[in-house]
């Protein structure tokens, strides 16, 4: 997936990378993002949980759901590589739904940025499996809500 932001580089990157901006836009519309736990360096560890707020969006309304992930590779501000879980509260992954490793690449191009995501799960039944959950909505979702945080910066 490929996404540009009104925004140079180094703000894009710093929105992705800094606990305080990350937690003012990830997640879905209607959806509040906790993160319990951040440590943006190789194999430190990303635990957070979102959780459904509106009420308009009916069952998911007070849902909770927990991620975890694990950075693998950083090169600031260009790129960053991080494996991705399901998990609990206590950030014990998930055996029944599936992982993916991602890698975030953020081009330059002067006053915008393009984002590519690329994402890898083991098999096509999983990315299925994920689509089938609404991730594509969900983080279609959030990046409009990351386009209204950097316009305010």
């Amino acid at each position: 997936m490929e996404w540009t932001c009104e925004a140079p580089r180094d703000n894009v990157f710093a929105a992705f990378t800094e606990k305080e901006q990350l937690e003012a836009w990830w997640g879905p519309e209607g959806w509040e993002t906790m993160i319990k736990t951040f440590e943006f360096q190789p194999g430190g560890v990303w635990h957070y949980c979102m959780r459904c707020v509106d009420p308009a969006q009916g069952d998911f309304y007070g849902m909770e759901s927990w991620g975890k992930a694990i950075f693998r590779h950083i090169d600031s501000p260009n790129t960053y590589s991080h494996a991705d879980y399901f998990s609990d509260a206590s950030g014990a992954i998930s055996e029944h739904l599936p992982g993916s490793e991602n890698v975030t690449t953020f081009l330059d191009l002067g006053e915008t940025t393009l984002i590519v995501f690329e994402s890898t799960y083991e098999t096509e039944a999983a990315v299925q499996e994920v689509l089938g959950m609404g991730m594509k909505e969900g983080f279609t979702s959030q990046l409009y809500r990351l386009d209204r945080l950097l316009t305010k910066r």
